[in-house]
Protein backbone atom coordinates (compact mmCIF):
# COMPACT_ATOMS: atom_id res chain seq x y z
CA UNK A 1 0.00 0.00 0.00
CA UNK A 2 1.58 3.31 -1.14
CA UNK A 3 1.30 6.46 0.60
CA UNK A 4 -2.26 8.51 -0.81
CA UNK A 5 -6.04 9.64 -0.03
CA UNK A 6 -8.54 7.25 0.75
CA UNK A 7 -11.87 6.73 -0.38
CA UNK A 8 -14.59 9.03 1.98
CA UNK A 9 -17.93 6.87 2.39
CA UNK A 10 -21.08 8.39 3.71
CA UNK A 11 -24.68 7.08 4.16
CA UNK A 12 -26.62 10.40 4.15
CA UNK A 13 -24.96 13.00 2.51
CA UNK A 14 -21.94 13.91 0.75
CA UNK A 15 -19.97 16.75 -1.22
CA UNK A 16 -16.85 16.96 -2.64
CA UNK A 17 -15.08 19.53 -3.83
CA UNK A 18 -11.21 21.67 -4.65
CA UNK A 19 -11.52 23.78 -1.39
CA UNK A 20 -12.24 22.29 2.28
CA UNK A 21 -14.14 25.68 3.25
CA UNK A 22 -16.45 25.06 -0.01
CA UNK A 23 -16.90 21.31 1.07
CA UNK A 24 -17.91 22.21 4.72
CA UNK A 25 -20.21 24.81 3.15
CA UNK A 26 -22.05 22.41 1.14
CA UNK A 27 -22.24 20.19 3.88
CA UNK A 28 -22.98 21.91 6.50
CA UNK A 29 -26.35 23.38 4.07
CA UNK A 30 -26.85 19.35 3.52
CA UNK A 31 -26.89 18.56 7.24
CA UNK A 32 -29.43 21.59 8.15
CA UNK A 33 -32.02 19.90 5.91
CA UNK A 34 -31.05 21.46 2.29
CA UNK A 35 -30.78 19.60 -0.84
CA UNK A 36 -27.85 19.05 -3.74
CA UNK A 37 -28.67 22.12 -5.06
CA UNK A 38 -28.49 24.25 -2.06
CA UNK A 39 -25.60 22.59 -1.15
CA UNK A 40 -23.73 23.28 -4.44
CA UNK A 41 -24.73 26.53 -4.41
CA UNK A 42 -23.13 27.41 -0.82
CA UNK A 43 -19.81 25.42 -2.31
CA UNK A 44 -19.97 27.99 -5.49
CA UNK A 45 -20.64 30.56 -3.92
CA UNK A 46 -17.63 30.16 -1.21
CA UNK A 47 -15.07 29.10 -4.05
CA UNK A 48 -15.90 32.73 -5.79
CA UNK A 49 -14.51 33.98 -2.72
CA UNK A 50 -11.34 32.03 -1.70
CA UNK A 51 -10.06 30.21 -5.28
CA UNK A 52 -10.26 33.86 -7.23
CA UNK A 53 -7.73 32.31 -9.67
CA UNK A 54 -10.30 30.23 -11.02
CA UNK A 55 -13.55 31.13 -10.24
CA UNK A 56 -16.11 33.93 -9.25
CA UNK A 57 -19.14 35.61 -9.57
CA UNK A 58 -17.69 37.47 -12.53
CA UNK A 59 -17.77 34.27 -14.93
CA UNK A 60 -20.00 31.55 -15.74
CA UNK A 61 -21.16 28.40 -14.68
CA UNK A 62 -22.97 24.92 -16.32
CA UNK A 63 -24.96 22.13 -14.09
CA UNK A 64 -26.12 19.19 -14.46
CA UNK A 65 -28.96 17.58 -12.10
CA UNK A 66 -30.14 14.05 -11.45
CA UNK A 67 -33.67 13.85 -9.40
CA UNK A 68 -34.03 11.54 -6.37
CA UNK A 69 -31.23 9.19 -7.66
CA UNK A 70 -33.21 8.70 -11.37
CA UNK A 71 -30.89 8.80 -14.28
CA UNK A 72 -33.25 11.76 -15.60
CA UNK A 73 -30.45 14.37 -16.42
CA UNK A 74 -31.48 17.85 -15.88
CA UNK A 75 -29.21 20.56 -17.55
CA UNK A 76 -28.53 24.26 -17.27
CA UNK A 77 -26.46 26.09 -19.03
CA UNK A 78 -25.32 29.23 -17.39
CA UNK A 79 -22.36 30.88 -19.65
CA UNK A 80 -22.84 34.04 -20.85
CA UNK A 81 -22.82 35.95 -24.06
CA UNK A 82 -20.84 38.86 -26.30
CA UNK A 83 -22.11 42.37 -26.17
CA UNK A 84 -24.85 42.87 -28.42
CA UNK A 85 -22.36 45.64 -30.16
CA UNK A 86 -19.98 42.65 -30.40
CA UNK A 87 -19.93 42.38 -34.46
CA UNK A 88 -17.18 41.27 -36.74
CA UNK A 89 -17.21 44.40 -38.40
CA UNK A 90 -16.49 46.33 -35.32
CA UNK A 91 -13.69 44.12 -34.70
CA UNK A 92 -11.96 44.57 -37.71
CA UNK A 93 -12.41 47.79 -37.87
CA UNK A 94 -10.42 48.16 -34.27
CA UNK A 95 -7.57 46.32 -36.82
CA UNK A 96 -8.20 42.92 -34.56
CA UNK A 97 -6.81 39.68 -35.91
CA UNK A 98 -7.35 37.73 -32.47
CA UNK A 99 -8.89 38.64 -28.96
CA UNK A 100 -5.96 38.63 -26.20
CA UNK A 101 -7.24 37.28 -23.13
CA UNK A 102 -6.41 40.61 -21.08
CA UNK A 103 -8.42 42.40 -23.78
CA UNK A 104 -11.56 43.87 -22.51
CA UNK A 105 -13.09 42.51 -25.31
CA UNK A 106 -12.46 38.90 -24.36
CA UNK A 107 -15.01 39.85 -21.05
CA UNK A 108 -18.56 38.16 -21.69
CA UNK A 109 -21.62 38.87 -19.34
CA UNK A 110 -21.62 37.53 -16.52
CA UNK A 111 -23.91 33.95 -16.38
CA UNK A 112 -22.65 32.39 -12.82
CA UNK A 113 -25.32 34.42 -10.70
CA UNK A 114 -28.10 34.02 -12.96
CA UNK A 115 -27.79 30.28 -12.95
CA UNK A 116 -27.19 30.41 -9.42
CA UNK A 117 -30.63 32.12 -8.65
CA UNK A 118 -32.30 30.06 -11.18
CA UNK A 119 -31.43 26.46 -10.01
CA UNK A 120 -32.06 27.76 -6.34
CA UNK A 121 -35.53 29.13 -7.45
CA UNK A 122 -36.42 26.22 -9.45
CA UNK A 123 -34.76 23.34 -7.18
CA UNK A 124 -33.45 24.84 -3.70
CA UNK A 125 -35.05 24.31 -0.45
CA UNK A 126 -32.96 26.49 1.96
CA UNK A 127 -33.19 30.68 1.69
CA UNK A 128 -30.97 31.70 -0.44
CA UNK A 129 -29.20 34.26 1.55
CA UNK A 130 -28.72 31.27 4.16
CA UNK A 131 -26.53 30.00 1.16
CA UNK A 132 -24.27 33.04 0.47
CA UNK A 133 -23.93 33.44 4.11
CA UNK A 134 -20.59 31.26 4.31
CA UNK A 135 -19.20 33.02 1.41
CA UNK A 136 -19.82 36.82 2.40
CA UNK A 137 -18.03 35.81 5.76
CA UNK A 138 -14.83 35.01 3.95
CA UNK A 139 -14.91 38.05 1.89
CA UNK A 140 -15.67 40.39 4.70
CA UNK A 141 -13.85 39.26 7.49
CA UNK A 142 -11.17 37.17 5.60
CA UNK A 143 -10.32 33.99 4.94
CA UNK A 144 -6.17 32.16 4.86
CA UNK A 145 -5.01 31.42 0.98
CA UNK A 146 -4.15 27.90 0.81
CA UNK A 147 -1.01 26.37 -0.93
CA UNK A 148 -2.42 25.41 -4.28
CA UNK A 149 -4.29 28.92 -4.49
CA UNK A 150 -1.28 30.60 -3.58
CA UNK A 151 0.70 28.78 -6.72
CA UNK A 152 -1.57 30.07 -9.04
CA UNK A 153 -1.75 33.07 -7.64
CA UNK A 154 1.99 33.90 -8.32
CA UNK A 155 1.95 32.98 -11.91
CA UNK A 156 -0.68 35.67 -12.25
CA UNK A 157 1.38 38.43 -10.56
CA UNK A 158 2.04 39.96 -13.78
CA UNK A 159 -1.26 40.12 -14.98
CA UNK A 160 -2.93 41.44 -11.36
CA UNK A 161 -0.24 44.15 -11.46
CA UNK A 162 -0.97 45.83 -14.77
CA UNK A 163 -4.36 46.76 -13.46
CA UNK A 164 -4.85 49.30 -10.12
CA UNK A 165 -8.34 47.48 -9.03
CA UNK A 166 -6.84 44.47 -9.24
CA UNK A 167 -3.18 45.47 -7.93
CA UNK A 168 -5.24 46.96 -5.07
CA UNK A 169 -7.02 44.05 -3.87
CA UNK A 170 -4.70 41.00 -4.88
CA UNK A 171 -1.26 41.98 -4.78
CA UNK A 172 -1.52 44.12 -1.28
CA UNK A 173 1.64 45.43 -0.57
CA UNK A 174 2.43 44.54 -4.43
CA UNK A 175 3.03 40.84 -2.93
CA UNK A 176 0.73 37.66 -3.48
CA UNK A 177 -0.61 36.96 -0.22
CA UNK A 178 2.00 34.21 1.17
CA UNK A 179 0.31 30.64 2.69
CA UNK A 180 -2.04 31.34 5.61
CA UNK A 181 -1.85 34.94 4.27
CA UNK A 182 -5.38 36.50 5.55
CA UNK A 183 -6.90 37.95 2.70
CA UNK A 184 -10.02 40.04 2.28
CA UNK A 185 -12.27 41.05 -0.16
CA UNK A 186 -14.82 43.89 1.26
CA UNK A 187 -16.27 44.98 -2.01
CA UNK A 188 -16.90 41.19 -2.86
CA UNK A 189 -18.86 40.92 0.27
CA UNK A 190 -21.12 43.76 -0.03
CA UNK A 191 -21.96 42.31 -4.11
CA UNK A 192 -22.49 39.26 -2.19
CA UNK A 193 -24.98 40.80 0.48
CA UNK A 194 -27.12 42.53 -2.76
CA UNK A 195 -27.27 39.12 -4.34
CA UNK A 196 -28.33 37.84 -1.35
CA UNK A 197 -31.16 40.43 -0.64
CA UNK A 198 -32.44 41.08 -4.23
CA UNK A 199 -31.06 37.92 -6.28
CA UNK A 200 -30.03 38.32 -9.98
CA UNK A 201 -31.64 41.63 -10.38
CA UNK A 202 -29.12 42.96 -7.96
CA UNK A 203 -26.62 42.04 -9.84
CA UNK A 204 -27.97 42.19 -13.88
CA UNK A 205 -29.38 45.63 -12.69
CA UNK A 206 -29.25 48.78 -10.83
CA UNK A 207 -25.83 50.10 -9.01
CA UNK A 208 -23.79 46.65 -9.29
CA UNK A 209 -24.48 46.41 -13.08
CA UNK A 210 -23.94 49.88 -13.79
CA UNK A 211 -20.43 50.11 -12.03
CA UNK A 212 -19.62 46.81 -14.16
CA UNK A 213 -20.51 48.55 -16.95
CA UNK A 214 -19.01 51.43 -16.63
CA UNK A 215 -15.42 49.88 -15.93
CA UNK A 216 -15.62 47.97 -18.71
CA UNK A 217 -16.72 50.74 -21.10
CA UNK A 218 -14.10 52.74 -19.45
CA UNK A 219 -11.51 50.32 -21.16
CA UNK A 220 -13.30 50.53 -24.50
CA UNK A 221 -15.73 47.71 -24.04
CA UNK A 222 -18.33 47.87 -25.72
CA UNK A 223 -20.79 46.36 -22.96
CA UNK A 224 -24.48 47.99 -22.87
CA UNK A 225 -26.54 48.03 -19.72
CA UNK A 226 -29.52 46.16 -21.64
CA UNK A 227 -26.75 43.62 -22.32
CA UNK A 228 -26.10 42.45 -18.58
CA UNK A 229 -30.18 43.14 -17.83
CA UNK A 230 -30.69 40.69 -20.66
CA UNK A 231 -28.75 38.12 -18.99
CA UNK A 232 -30.28 34.35 -19.02
CA UNK A 233 -29.47 31.02 -18.99
CA UNK A 234 -31.09 28.08 -20.29
CA UNK A 235 -32.16 24.74 -19.19
CA UNK A 236 -31.20 22.45 -22.43
CA UNK A 237 -31.16 18.92 -23.31
CA UNK A 238 -28.43 17.08 -22.25
CA UNK A 239 -26.06 14.98 -24.59
CA UNK A 240 -24.61 11.66 -23.69
CA UNK A 241 -22.73 8.33 -25.40
CA UNK A 242 -23.20 4.38 -23.85
CA UNK A 243 -19.80 3.69 -22.92
CA UNK A 244 -19.83 0.01 -22.40
CA UNK A 245 -22.97 -0.14 -20.52
CA UNK A 246 -22.97 3.60 -18.80
CA UNK A 247 -24.51 6.70 -20.08
CA UNK A 248 -22.24 9.43 -20.06
CA UNK A 249 -23.80 12.77 -19.83
CA UNK A 250 -22.90 15.81 -20.67
CA UNK A 251 -24.09 19.91 -21.48
CA UNK A 252 -24.43 20.08 -25.72
CA UNK A 253 -22.29 22.88 -27.03
CA UNK A 254 -21.29 25.93 -26.88
CA UNK A 255 -20.22 23.42 -24.00
CA UNK A 256 -17.02 20.91 -24.94
CA UNK A 257 -18.49 18.25 -23.19
CA UNK A 258 -18.87 16.48 -27.09
CA UNK A 259 -15.18 16.42 -27.12
CA UNK A 260 -15.26 13.94 -24.41
CA UNK A 261 -17.61 11.69 -25.70
CA UNK A 262 -16.14 11.38 -29.03
CA UNK A 263 -12.92 10.14 -26.59
CA UNK A 264 -15.24 7.53 -25.28
CA UNK A 265 -16.80 6.55 -28.64
CA UNK A 266 -13.10 5.75 -30.13
CA UNK A 267 -11.64 4.03 -27.05
CA UNK A 268 -14.83 1.73 -26.82
CA UNK A 269 -13.59 -0.20 -30.07
CA UNK A 270 -10.35 -1.18 -28.38
CA UNK A 271 -10.01 -3.47 -25.57
CA UNK A 272 -8.26 -1.46 -23.01
CA UNK A 273 -8.30 -4.11 -20.58
CA UNK A 274 -6.21 -5.88 -22.54
CA UNK A 275 -3.26 -3.54 -21.19
CA UNK A 276 -2.17 -2.29 -17.78
CA UNK A 277 -3.69 0.74 -16.18
CA UNK A 278 -0.71 2.69 -16.82
CA UNK A 279 0.91 1.05 -19.67
CA UNK A 280 2.23 2.81 -22.65
CA UNK A 281 -0.30 0.80 -25.08
CA UNK A 282 -3.48 2.47 -23.07
CA UNK A 283 -1.51 5.75 -22.58
CA UNK A 284 -0.73 5.97 -26.43
CA UNK A 285 -4.86 5.25 -27.37
CA UNK A 286 -6.33 8.00 -24.86
CA UNK A 287 -3.58 10.04 -26.92
CA UNK A 288 -4.71 9.70 -29.86
CA UNK A 289 -8.11 9.43 -29.47
CA UNK A 290 -7.95 12.57 -27.82
CA UNK A 291 -6.02 13.78 -30.63
CA UNK A 292 -9.06 13.18 -33.04
CA UNK A 293 -11.71 14.41 -30.86
CA UNK A 294 -10.14 17.96 -29.97
CA UNK A 295 -9.22 18.45 -34.14
CA UNK A 296 -13.26 17.97 -34.54
CA UNK A 297 -13.95 20.13 -32.01
CA UNK A 298 -11.38 22.76 -33.22
CA UNK A 299 -13.14 22.45 -36.78
CA UNK A 300 -16.93 22.37 -36.06
CA UNK A 301 -17.67 23.66 -32.43
CA UNK A 302 -19.32 26.79 -31.40
CA UNK A 303 -23.03 27.93 -29.94
CA UNK A 304 -25.17 24.95 -31.10
CA UNK A 305 -27.11 27.39 -33.41
CA UNK A 306 -24.10 28.20 -35.45
CA UNK A 307 -22.57 24.79 -35.99
CA UNK A 308 -22.39 23.75 -39.35
CA UNK A 309 -21.67 19.62 -39.10
CA UNK A 310 -24.90 18.20 -36.71
CA UNK A 311 -24.02 17.62 -33.47
CA UNK A 312 -25.99 13.94 -33.83
CA UNK A 313 -23.39 12.76 -36.72
CA UNK A 314 -20.52 13.69 -34.50
CA UNK A 315 -21.81 11.91 -31.93
CA UNK A 316 -22.57 9.01 -33.68
CA UNK A 317 -20.61 5.71 -33.33
CA UNK A 318 -20.35 5.35 -37.15
CA UNK A 319 -18.31 8.87 -36.66
CA UNK A 320 -15.88 7.80 -34.35
CA UNK A 321 -15.18 4.01 -36.25
CA UNK A 322 -14.20 6.40 -39.06
CA UNK A 323 -12.12 8.09 -36.57
CA UNK A 324 -10.90 5.12 -34.95
CA UNK A 325 -9.75 4.04 -38.54
CA UNK A 326 -6.88 6.66 -38.26
CA UNK A 327 -5.40 5.30 -35.49
CA UNK A 328 -2.57 2.70 -34.86
CA UNK A 329 -1.93 1.03 -31.51
CA UNK A 330 1.84 1.07 -32.80
CA UNK A 331 2.90 4.82 -34.44
CA UNK A 332 1.46 8.07 -33.43
CA UNK A 333 -0.51 9.76 -35.96
CA UNK A 334 1.60 11.94 -37.90
CA UNK A 335 -0.98 14.25 -39.73
CA UNK A 336 -2.33 16.10 -36.78
CA UNK A 337 -1.54 19.79 -36.64
CA UNK A 338 -0.41 21.69 -33.51
CA UNK A 339 -4.17 21.99 -31.84
CA UNK A 340 -3.32 25.12 -30.09
CA UNK A 341 -4.55 23.27 -26.55
CA UNK A 342 -3.51 24.40 -23.09
CA UNK A 343 -4.23 24.39 -19.53
CA UNK A 344 -6.57 26.98 -17.43
CA UNK A 345 -8.14 26.16 -14.04
CA UNK A 346 -11.32 26.26 -12.55
CA UNK A 347 -13.60 24.78 -10.06
CA UNK A 348 -15.65 21.84 -9.89
CA UNK A 349 -17.84 19.78 -6.92
CA UNK A 350 -20.14 17.09 -7.28
CA UNK A 351 -23.10 17.06 -4.25
CA UNK A 352 -25.13 14.37 -3.36
CA UNK A 353 -28.16 14.73 -0.56
CA UNK A 354 -30.17 11.94 1.48
CA UNK A 355 -33.08 11.51 -1.04
CA UNK A 356 -30.01 10.41 -3.87
CA UNK A 357 -30.58 14.27 -5.44
CA UNK A 358 -27.53 14.71 -7.61
CA UNK A 359 -25.67 17.57 -8.71
CA UNK A 360 -22.34 18.14 -11.16
CA UNK A 361 -21.67 22.03 -11.38
CA UNK A 362 -19.12 23.99 -12.17
CA UNK A 363 -17.83 27.47 -12.52
CA UNK A 364 -15.06 29.61 -13.75
CA UNK A 365 -13.39 32.69 -14.69
CA UNK A 366 -11.61 30.80 -17.71
CA UNK A 367 -7.56 31.88 -17.28
CA UNK A 368 -6.28 32.79 -13.96
CA UNK A 369 -8.01 35.76 -12.64
CA UNK A 370 -9.71 36.08 -15.76
CA UNK A 371 -9.31 38.99 -17.99
CA UNK A 372 -7.62 40.80 -15.03
CA UNK A 373 -10.07 43.10 -15.05
CA UNK A 374 -11.62 44.12 -11.47
CA UNK A 375 -14.35 46.51 -11.04
CA UNK A 376 -13.09 48.24 -7.91
CA UNK A 377 -16.81 49.29 -6.79
CA UNK A 378 -18.28 45.70 -6.56
CA UNK A 379 -14.85 43.61 -6.47
CA UNK A 380 -15.80 41.49 -9.58
CA UNK A 381 -13.12 40.27 -11.49
CA UNK A 382 -14.43 39.53 -15.07
CA UNK A 383 -13.63 36.57 -17.04
CA UNK A 384 -11.93 36.18 -19.88
CA UNK A 385 -14.19 33.38 -22.14
CA UNK A 386 -15.26 35.52 -25.07
CA UNK A 387 -11.16 34.88 -26.12
CA UNK A 388 -12.41 31.37 -27.20
CA UNK A 389 -13.67 33.00 -29.73
CA UNK A 390 -11.92 33.45 -33.34
CA UNK A 391 -12.20 36.25 -35.98
CA UNK A 392 -12.60 33.97 -39.09
CA UNK A 393 -15.85 34.68 -40.67
CA UNK A 394 -15.90 31.45 -41.82
CA UNK A 395 -15.72 29.27 -39.03
CA UNK A 396 -18.67 28.57 -36.93
CA UNK A 397 -17.10 30.34 -33.70
CA UNK A 398 -16.51 33.38 -35.26
CA UNK A 399 -17.36 36.28 -32.91
CA UNK A 400 -20.99 37.63 -32.69
CA UNK A 401 -23.10 39.85 -31.21
CA UNK A 402 -25.51 38.10 -28.27
CA UNK A 403 -23.05 34.71 -28.71
CA UNK A 404 -21.95 32.43 -26.56
CA UNK A 405 -18.40 31.50 -27.14
CA UNK A 406 -17.26 27.40 -27.31
CA UNK A 407 -17.19 26.77 -23.76
CA UNK A 408 -14.08 24.25 -21.98
CA UNK A 409 -15.57 23.99 -18.15
CA UNK A 410 -17.56 20.50 -18.29
CA UNK A 411 -19.73 19.18 -15.65
CA UNK A 412 -20.27 15.30 -16.31
CA UNK A 413 -22.87 12.51 -15.14
CA UNK A 414 -22.61 9.12 -14.80
CA UNK A 415 -25.93 7.05 -15.09
CA UNK A 416 -27.04 3.22 -15.48
CA UNK A 417 -30.09 2.19 -16.76
CA UNK A 418 -32.61 4.21 -14.60
CA UNK A 419 -30.70 5.28 -11.73
CA UNK A 420 -27.58 7.88 -11.39
CA UNK A 421 -24.49 6.16 -11.09
CA UNK A 422 -21.91 9.57 -10.45
CA UNK A 423 -21.71 13.15 -10.69
CA UNK A 424 -17.63 13.78 -11.74
CA UNK A 425 -15.70 16.41 -13.72
CA UNK A 426 -12.11 17.29 -14.01
CA UNK A 427 -10.68 20.56 -14.24
CA UNK A 428 -8.28 22.24 -16.45
CA UNK A 429 -9.20 24.20 -19.11
CA UNK A 430 -9.00 22.53 -22.82
CA UNK A 431 -7.50 19.51 -20.47
CA UNK A 432 -10.91 18.78 -19.24
CA UNK A 433 -12.13 15.94 -21.94
CA UNK A 434 -9.09 13.82 -21.36
CA UNK A 435 -9.73 14.10 -17.33
CA UNK A 436 -13.14 12.71 -18.26
CA UNK A 437 -12.13 9.88 -20.67
CA UNK A 438 -9.28 8.89 -17.91
CA UNK A 439 -11.17 8.81 -14.95
CA UNK A 440 -14.55 6.90 -16.60
CA UNK A 441 -12.06 4.58 -17.99
CA UNK A 442 -10.17 4.45 -14.82
CA UNK A 443 -13.18 3.43 -12.79
CA UNK A 444 -15.18 0.84 -16.09
CA UNK A 445 -11.92 -0.71 -17.44
CA UNK A 446 -9.64 -0.97 -14.52
CA UNK A 447 -12.73 -1.19 -11.46
CA UNK A 448 -10.70 1.93 -9.47
CA UNK A 449 -12.60 3.27 -7.09
CA UNK A 450 -13.07 7.29 -7.60
CA UNK A 451 -10.02 8.52 -5.69
CA UNK A 452 -7.32 5.79 -7.24
CA UNK A 453 -9.12 7.08 -10.63
CA UNK A 454 -8.84 10.88 -9.81
CA UNK A 455 -4.98 10.48 -8.14
CA UNK A 456 -3.76 8.44 -11.33
CA UNK A 457 -0.76 9.78 -13.63
CA UNK A 458 -2.27 11.86 -16.37
CA UNK A 459 -1.24 12.85 -19.93
CA UNK A 460 -2.64 15.64 -21.87
CA UNK A 461 -1.98 16.10 -25.80
CA UNK A 462 -1.33 19.64 -26.87
CA UNK A 463 -1.22 18.41 -30.60
CA UNK A 464 2.25 17.93 -31.65
CA UNK A 465 3.46 17.53 -27.75
CA UNK A 466 2.64 15.44 -25.09
CA UNK A 467 2.83 16.55 -21.50
CA UNK A 468 2.86 14.38 -19.02
CA UNK A 469 2.57 14.66 -15.07
CA UNK A 470 6.25 13.84 -13.39
CA UNK A 471 4.70 10.51 -11.98
CA UNK A 472 4.26 8.62 -14.87
CA UNK A 473 6.39 5.60 -14.85
CA UNK A 474 9.64 5.84 -16.75
CA UNK A 475 8.75 2.82 -18.75
CA UNK A 476 5.26 4.58 -20.17
CA UNK A 477 7.37 7.26 -21.12
CA UNK A 478 9.97 5.72 -23.34
CA UNK A 479 7.24 3.59 -24.76
CA UNK A 480 5.36 6.77 -26.02
CA UNK A 481 8.71 8.36 -27.44
CA UNK A 482 9.23 4.69 -29.18
CA UNK A 483 5.71 5.16 -30.63
CA UNK A 484 6.88 8.72 -32.22
CA UNK A 485 5.22 11.24 -30.21
CA UNK A 486 7.11 13.98 -28.52
CA UNK A 487 7.07 13.65 -25.11
CA UNK A 488 7.36 16.65 -22.33
CA UNK A 489 7.30 16.15 -18.36
CA UNK A 490 5.59 19.14 -16.65
CA UNK A 491 5.94 19.99 -13.14
CA UNK A 492 2.30 21.61 -13.22
CA UNK A 493 -0.08 19.09 -12.37
CA UNK A 494 -3.46 18.37 -14.74
CA UNK A 495 -6.20 19.80 -13.77
CA UNK A 496 -7.91 17.91 -11.09
CA UNK A 497 -11.49 16.76 -10.27
CA UNK A 498 -13.97 15.70 -7.81
CA UNK A 499 -16.66 12.52 -8.15
CA UNK A 500 -19.27 10.97 -6.06
CA UNK A 501 -20.04 7.36 -6.91
CA UNK A 502 -23.64 5.51 -5.63
CA UNK A 503 -23.69 2.42 -4.42
CA UNK A 504 -27.78 1.44 -4.40
CA UNK A 505 -27.17 -2.32 -3.52
CA UNK A 506 -25.73 -1.34 -0.02
CA UNK A 507 -27.03 2.59 0.37
CA UNK A 508 -23.20 4.15 0.44
CA UNK A 509 -22.18 7.18 -1.36
CA UNK A 510 -18.25 7.19 -1.86
CA UNK A 511 -16.32 10.23 -3.13
CA UNK A 512 -13.04 11.67 -4.31
CA UNK A 513 -11.19 15.03 -4.43
CA UNK A 514 -8.34 15.40 -6.64
CA UNK A 515 -5.13 15.75 -4.35
CA UNK A 516 -3.48 18.22 -7.12
CA UNK A 517 -5.86 20.66 -5.55
CA UNK A 518 -6.30 21.69 -1.68
CA UNK A 519 -10.23 20.30 -1.53
CA UNK A 520 -12.01 16.94 0.12
CA UNK A 521 -14.60 15.31 -0.36
CA UNK A 522 -16.92 14.79 3.10
CA UNK A 523 -20.10 12.82 3.52
CA UNK A 524 -22.40 11.84 6.79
Amino acid sequence: MVPGRSAVHGQNAMAATSHPFATYAAVKALHDGGNAVDGAIAAAAVLAVVEPQSTGIGGDCFALFCPKGSARVIAYNGSGRSPGAATLARYQELGLDEIATDSVHAVTLPGAIDAWCRLHGDHGSLEFARLLAPAIGYARDGYPVFARVRHDWLQAKDLLAAGQAARATFLPDNQVPGEGDIHYQPQLATTLDIIARDGSKGFYQGPVAEAMQATLGQQGGLHSMEDFAAVAGDYVDAISTNYRGYDIHQIPPNNQGLTALVMLNVLEGFDLNAYPPLSAERTHLEIEAGRLAFEMRNRHMADLSSMTVPMERLLSKQWATDLRARISVDRAMPDISDLGLQKSDTVYLSVVDRDLNAVSFINSVFHSFGSGILCPQTGVMFQNRGASFNLNADHPNCMGPGKRPMHTIMPGMMTKGDRVEMPFGVMGGDYQPFGHCRLITNMVDYGLDVQAALDMPRVFATGQEVEVETSLPAETVQGLKARGHTVRTVESPHGGGQAIHIDHTRGVLTGGSDPRKDGCALGF
